[in-house]
């Protein structure tokens, strides 16, 4: 099945699915990471991964860049960026939207 065309600006309310047993995570970023795919694998599985871009969304009175990320198992995971692990042990939990701010390193 074909990915869906990009579309950097969302400024649709995001909809995540959380609850018993699932948690969330919402990855800000700079804005020079805007359509930069973003990958999640759980800890221990790197090869189990799914993916999300980096959007623009804007609010009132500002404007975010951010990936995000639903209905996660509770449990920790690693962020990739460019198929090289960036971040490892982000917990997620339960219920509960994790918040991230993220300051890519230079390549």
């Amino acid at each position: 099945m074909p990915e869906e065309p990009f579309v950097a600006v969302h400024p649709e309310h995001v909809v995540l699915d959380v609850g018993d047993g699932a948690g969330a995570l919402v990855l800000y970023t700079e804005p020079g990471l805007l359509g930069e795919e973003i990958e999640i694998s759980p800890t221990g599985d790197d090869h189990r991964r799914t993916h999300q871009h980096v959007l623009e969304r804007p609010t009132p009175g500002q404007t975010h860049h951010a990936a995000v990320f639903d209905h996660l198992s509770a449990g920790t995971y690693t962020l990739w960026r460019a198929g090289s692990p960036y971040a490892r042990n982000v917990a997620i939990a339960s219920g509960h939207v994790t918040e991230l701010h993220w300051r890519p390193r230079l390549r």
